[in-house]
């Protein structure tokens, strides 16, 4: 059940990332076809609410091998986070490239009006948007996190579109009324919305540093991990602990593999009995886990110990249990 709502929620988030690029690049053809640059400053703001989501879908891996207690204590480092720095840079660059060709338009002289096709492609992309963020409403209605999420990106993207969709609509009817004036204020919404792609890039750089500080505690639990692992009866030791972030809002979903080692004496029913102790004692001690694997194997104690060879001619068991 919990597999099936992971999957559905994932469909989700990638049905609203690839929509977004694609909203975007339609968005940014128009925008340069018809000679409106609110409309390619409206397209960058998408894009960078796609990288957004994109950014928080990047997993943060980190593991911690065998069973010495002090060395799987010391392990699991976080990555830093290229990607997302990679995105910022670009997302800022672009709000830059924006904000300094609608003052260059502005400052220039009298701008040519964008034609028609611009405030329908903003129109359609108004309906779109809104058909997609109804669907994740439905989607994550038991999931705050995200909802929250997509709700801020969906409500920014509704500020930028409806600036834009004003802008050219002004510029629009500008020459019907002869007004001058109006002719500048799609130079002037595309100047705004830079200012929203600004606001973009500088929250995934925030992200990135509270992101990194949120990695690094969230490797600090693999000691907790550790401790409640092995209080479950039957585990001998911890061959494998594997945590796996996604990055969301304020606390990131973590997905834990695990491989235990147990005695090999034991049948299959009871070593699925231990996994799945251990499968519900993560799952209630830590809200933030939201699925756990788990992979028993029987346990060799190598040489200079007996190995699971010479348990064949000895019924009398000599390896807890």
């Amino acid at each position: 059940m919990n597999n099936e709502r992971l999957s559905h929620t994932d469909t989700a988030i990638w049905t609203g990332i690839i929509s977004n690029f694609s909203i975007a690049i339609v968005k940014g053809i128009v925008g340069y076809i018809s000679g409106s640059r609110a409309l390619m400053s409206d397209a960058m703001h998408t894009a960078a609410n796609a990288v957004s989501i994109l950014v928080d879908r990047l997993p943060i891996v980190g593991g911690v091998k065998r069973s010495d207690h002090k060395a799987l204590r010391a392990s699991g480092q976080p990555a830093v986070p290229f990607m997302s720095i990679i995105f910022s840079v670009i997302i800022l660059m672009g709000g830059l490239q924006i904000a300094v060709s609608a003052i260059r338009d502005i400052s220039t002289g009298i701008p040519e009006t964008p034609s028609e096709l611009a405030l329908i492609t903003v129109l359609i992309s108004l309906g779109v948007n809104e058909i997609i963020f109804q669907y994740h409403v439905r989607q994550f209605k038991k999931d705050d996190r995200q909802l929250e999420a997509h709700s801020e990106n969906h409500r920014f993207g509704l500020y930028s579109s409806l600036i834009v969709l004003i802008g050219l609509f002004l510029s629009w009817v500008g020459p019907t009324f002869k007004v001058q004036v109006l002719l500048y204020m799609d130079s002037i919404a595309a100047l705004i919305v830079s200012g929203l792609v600004f606001r973009q890039g500088y929250n995934l750089i925030v992200r990135c540093v509270n992101g990194s500080s949120s990695d690094i505690l969230q490797h600090n639990n693999h000691a907790d991990y550790l401790d409640t692992i092995q209080r479950v009866h039957g585990v001998i030791t911890i061959e494998d602990l594997r945590v796996q972030e996604f990055r969301q809002t304020r606390q990131g979903q973590v997905n834990l593999d695990i491989k235990v080692s147990v005695n090999p004496r034991i049948t299959v029913w009871e070593a699925h009995e231990i996994a799945g102790r251990i499968k519900n004692l993560l799952l209630h001690r830590f809200v933030h886990i939201s699925d756990v694997n788990v992979v028993v194997v029987p346990y060799e104690p190598g040489y200079p110990y007996k190995s699971n060879y010479d348990l064949v001619d000895n019924d009398l068991p000599t390896l807890p249990q």
